[in-house]
């Protein structure tokens, strides 16, 4: 059975248990269930290439030992098993000695999670499904992943939880335009179910990555934090599914809880590749971490503040961020001002409002920049959808194939060669100063829509409202007559 009929097999016995509702909950009950099987077929490789290496997990409460047996333990005594032992245990795993790092991983997604299944036939069931699936082969691995990546995408169905998922046309893209190398520190600081990071790993793997040396010094050079548990769980079982050996630099807390000054010269980063959350979610406090010119509720705000202490000098960044915070004044104003300042704002690439529906319908821009010297001059570039198309949606997304145009234009990794087009165009960093740090800067070669002259449209309004009246009262006299 191929590993997409084993997920679609697995939902639709999930669908028939009472206690699991909805796309979110199956989903996070799918993803405990994997991370359990993914890491004791771990651990069984690791058993037999590392002396002395010891699992983390209690033998009782591996894999092998409950769920590897069709016909092993189920009904009432599965369910008991899975409350009363697996989880309050896991959620305590003490960390400790070589294998501390492994425990705090495991501890880490079972602090959160929840066993939403009812019926341990039911869970027998799927366990045994799941049992199908060798993560040790590097080619099941990889189909697997794939099928995992698409299960998130169809987050954006899950209510809420689409917030949590990025066009991975735009994580590719972004990606592809700021070129990470093994051994550079990559940051995503609200890192969602990991698809930058997914991304990231691909890219590398496919240009860079040659040897053992080479893989390892991607791996060593990731980091991540994600402060909701259902992405983070999401995220670390994404990192393993991508053969990430020790996903625990994904780490489980809000990165704007920590104050902005105790980020110091050690934690600079090379590259930051984000979609910060925005819309002002934060509890109150917050904002207090930050310096008092940058205090504000909108977290898009606090994230850019942070991504410009961040950065190492020479190091980029490619972000996403809503419309607002192009045209914003007060204390988006002043993180303008400091972004002009301390890095080179290159290139604003301005997305439709359609690209992230159907859970955010509002206008968003992919920002470009490098720290070290000031901007001098900004490229805008407009990303229109495809003519066959009104706009982006669920059964036609923005596409890989949709950004050549872009990278076309781009001019390569120097940006060498770019010239003014249709969809195109370039300003001083005097012009946005002169307008107050306003960056809604519109496409001058855009032609606006005709909708014809004012004075004739009242005309006919008001010619078509009386038509509709002369229409009402025929209705009511014919209602009248006909009741008499």
């Amino acid at each position: 059975m191929s590993a997409r009929s084993t997920v679609k097999a697995i939902q639709d016995l999930m669908r028939k248990d009472s206690g699991v509702d909805g796309d979110a909950q199956r989903l996070s009950q799918l993803c405990w269930m994997f991370f359990l099987k993914i890491i004791d077929d771990q651990d069984q490789q690791l058993e037999v290439m590392q002396d002395g290496y010891r699992s983390p997990i209690p033998r009782r409460l591996q894999w092998r030992t409950w769920a590897a047996d069709p016909e092993g333990i189920t009904g009432d005594a599965l369910m008991a098993f899975v409350n009363d032992d697996l989880f309050p245990t896991l959620k305590e795993l003490p960390a400790r000695a070589l294998s501390a790092n492994r425990a705090r991983v495991v501890r880490g997604v079972f602090e959160d999670a929840y066993n939403y299944m009812k019926s341990g036939h039911l869970m027998r069931q799927v366990v045994n499904k799941i049992n199908t699936v060798d993560f040790n082969d590097l080619a099941e691995r990889k189909h697997f992943g794939e099928v995992y990546e698409q299960l998130l995408n169809d987050l954006q169905n899950a209510g809420n939880a689409g917030e949590y998922y990025t066009p991975r046309a735009v994580t590719s893209f972004m990606v592809d335009r700021i070129d990470p190398k093994p051994g550079e520190v990559l940051f995503d600081p609200a890192c969602g179910t990991g698809g930058f990071l997914t991304c990231a790993i691909r890219h590398m793997r496919d240009r860079y990555v040659k040897t053992v040396k080479q893989e390892q010094a991607l791996q060593g050079g990731l980091r991540a934090v994600e402060k909701k548990p259902l992405p983070h769980m999401l995220c670390v079982t994404n990192m393993l599914l991508h053969g990430i050996e020790d996903p625990g630099f994904v780490r489980h807390d809000n990165t704007l809880a920590r104050p902005y000054i105790s980020w110091e010269q050690k934690d600079r980063v090379d590259i930051i590749l984000a979609n910060p959350p925005f819309g002002g979610k934060e509890e109150d406090g917050i904002d207090s971490n930050f310096p008092a010119h940058y205090r504000t509720k909108e977290t898009a705000d606090l994230f850019l503040a942070l991504f410009i202490r961040l950065l190492k000098p020479g190091g980029r960044a490619a972000v996403v961020l809503p419309d607002g915070s192009l045209f914003g004044e007060g204390v988006k104003t002043r993180l303008k001002e400091a972004l002009l300042a301390e890095c080179n704002l290159h290139t604003i690439v301005r997305l439709p409002n359609s690209v992230f529906k159907p859970y955010a319908s509002i206008g968003t821009n992919l920002l470009f920049f490098e720290k070290g010297g000031p901007t001098k001059d900004i490229w805008f570039y407009e990303h229109r959808v495809p003519r066959e198309q009104k706009a982006y949606s669920m059964t036609k997304p923005i596409r890989q194939e949709h950004f050549a145009g872009c990278v076309e234009w781009w001019g390569g990794a120097e940006r060498d060669g770019r010239v003014v087009t249709e969809q195109a165009w370039k300003v001083t960093a005097d012009e946005v100063k002169a307008r107050g740090y306003n960056l809604d800067i519109k496409n001058s070669h855009t032609v606006a829509d005709d909708h014809g002259d004012p004075v004739r449209l009242l005309a006919e309004l008001e010619a078509a409202e009386a038509e509709t009246a002369r229409l009402r009262e025929q209705l009511k006299a014919m209602l009248a007559e006909a009741l008499l």
